[in-house]
């Protein structure tokens, strides 16, 4: 049986979909298409601000800017540069865009587990009788000096529970977010049908800024879920794979 589940690449066109609903719109970051007059807008409303690309995927080509006192920073992967102007931060934004399209996304200060940043995976699929369910949830757990959380960059992945207790949430505080998230995928599910057919699983990406409010920094239209095989605990992943099936993906 052939992977049956419809995929959008367009970053930009699914964070419109989500700003379309206005219960969505307040977990949506400021994201604008990238040119020069977004950009001078998001730097000066916001300290942090991320440049993506559009459609990519692996948390790959993510630089963070910040505002510093003489300049801005970037940061990409691990190196850092400063540039004294917008101006040739902008000439160098556009430089590493080249012919590819990015956003400029407001920068959450992710919430860290044991000194470790960390953003959550919200799975969400379709059963047999076409409703969408939230299967499963897991972390991703940043390198300290890293850009992206993702495991290709580094990060590990782990239980939602155990990295959202060394965040320091007691136990009836971790359930009331579990609970709150699934719900969270479920109407993101409905807002991408009403949209676009076909789909049948989504992965969000959620980062918990620092007074615990959730921002869904991206929808995955074909989200991975592989690293959880290499859980200690493999139910979450046979239970992710056991829905899949249903639209034959198999890993």
């Amino acid at each position: 049986m052939t992977y049956k589940s419809s995929t959008i690449k367009s970053k930009w066109k699914k964070t419109k979909w989500l700003l379309k609903e206005e219960h969505l719109r307040q977990y949506v970051p400021a994201t604008l298409p990238f040119n020069k007059g977004n950009l001078t807008s998001m730097l000066s409303s916001h300290s942090i601000v991320f440049f993506k690309p559009t459609s990519g995927s692996g948390g790959n080509k993510i630089i963070r800017i910040k505002k510093k006192k003489n300049g801005y920073q970037t940061q990409y992967n691990s190196s850092k540069t400063t540039y004294k102007t917008e101006d040739k931060l902008y000439k160098e934004l556009k430089r590493f865009a080249g012919k590819r399209d990015f956003l400029l996304q407001k920068g959450i200060r992710l919430a860290k587990s044991n000194g470790r940043p960390f953003d959550i995976r919200v799975m969400v699929q379709k059963n047999n009788q076409g409703n969408w369910v939230s299967t499963g949830m897991f972390t991703k757990v940043g390198k300290p000096n890293k850009v992206a959380t993702n495991y290709n960059q580094g990060g590990s992945v782990d239980y939602f529970q155990k990295t959202m207790a060394g965040s320091g949430y007691n136990q009836p505080s971790v359930q009331f977010m579990e609970e709150k998230l699934k719900q969270l995928g479920v109407s993101v599910g409905k807002n991408f049908d009403r949209h676009y057919k076909g789909f049948k699983e989504l992965g969000l990406d959620v980062a918990l800024d620092q007074n615990g409010k959730p921002w869904i920094l991206e929808v995955n239209t074909r989200p991975q879920f592989y690293p959880t095989k290499y859980l200690k605990d493999k139910s979450l992943y046979h239970r992710l794979l056991s829905f899949s099936k249903q639209y034959g993906r198999t890993k």
